[in-house]
């Protein structure tokens, strides 16, 4: 039975951010993930992560910015992340340290690390080099820590733009990295609305030990992973047949949207499909 946690950037949005992590454990979930915490301090989110018992399973390097006031605002100023840029190393290193202290604060084992939008004019083997070099970087500073960084490729439809986008791609630079704590993080949504073949890719990929951590939602709405083009039924057994014993992010829209109680409506889906 995969282990599910609640991504509280997408669900239980009906209420303030603070108060999803009870709602969250009210409804049996024992992890939780979020996109960026930077608009808090480390200290209150620990407060009601650890009322609620629940374990942080997940969060994001933040999409820019070189301090913490800049770095909580970046990603509505359109910022998808620095890793790949070249010229801004500077602020790539700022936004892991700043991560690395929210993640040790947080007891959270996992940092999600963005490779940001591929500026015009810019040669892509420039791009990878830079990805490369900071992800080396950044993966020398989480390793004593304890924590493994994730790279993730997005799709182009939700994200136009993003330097990584393919399965194979990730795993090609995991392993030019050469870190034991660099993986990939597989959103089975991304993968199937940029390549499809999802069972076929988590077949491939899961027996390397190379993903560290998958989400789901349903394609092509985003919403609760009981309908549309993928099978969860079929794919959540999959895992459990592959031997996956990692965390099973729950990154979706609810089709309630923010009404209250939508969150724990839609909840029905783990009856439905889960193993």
């Amino acid at each position: 039975m995969p282990r599910f946690a609640a991504n509280l950037s997408f669900l239980y949005n009906e209420l303030p951010f603070l108060e999803r992590f009870a709602a969250a454990a009210q409804d049996g979930f024992a992890g939780v993930e979020f996109l960026f915490p930077y608009a808090w301090t480390p200290e209150a989110l620990a407060v009601p992560l650890q009322a609620a018992g629940l374990q942080q399973v997940l969060l994001n390097a933040p999409p820019g910015g070189t301090d913490l006031a800049a770095m909580a605002s970046a990603w509505d100023r359109g910022e998808r992340g620095t890793a790949c840029l070249p010229g801004r190393e500077a602020e790539f290193r700022a936004g892991i340290i700043e991560a690395l202290r929210y993640a040790q604060a947080l007891q959270c084992p996992r940092i999600h690390v963005m490779a940001g939008l591929v500026p015009q004019g810019i040669d892509v083997a420039a791009l990878h080099a830079t990805y490369v070099h900071n992800l080396r970087w950044a993966a020398e500073q989480a390793a004593p820590l304890g924590c493994t960084l994730l790279i993730e490729p997005i799709n182009p439809r939700d994200m136009p733009g993003y330097f990584l986008r393919h399965q194979a791609q990730a795993h090609a630079v995991v392993a030019e990295v050469g870190a034991a704590n660099l993986q990939v993080q597989m959103d089975l949504y991304h993968c199937q609305v940029t390549e499809g073949d999802v069972a076929t890719k988590l077949r491939r990929y899961l027996p390397t030990g190379a993903v560290g951590h998958i989400q789901i939602a349903s394609v092509p709405e985003r919403q609760e992973p009981d309908g549309g083009e993928l099978n969860y039924s079929y794919l959540l057994e999959l895992l459990d047949q592959l031997g996956y014993t990692g965390w099973v992010g729950c990154e979706y829209r609810p089709r309630g949207g923010a009404a209250a109680g939508a969150t724990r409506a839609g909840l029905v889906w783990r009856k439905t499909v889960s193993p």
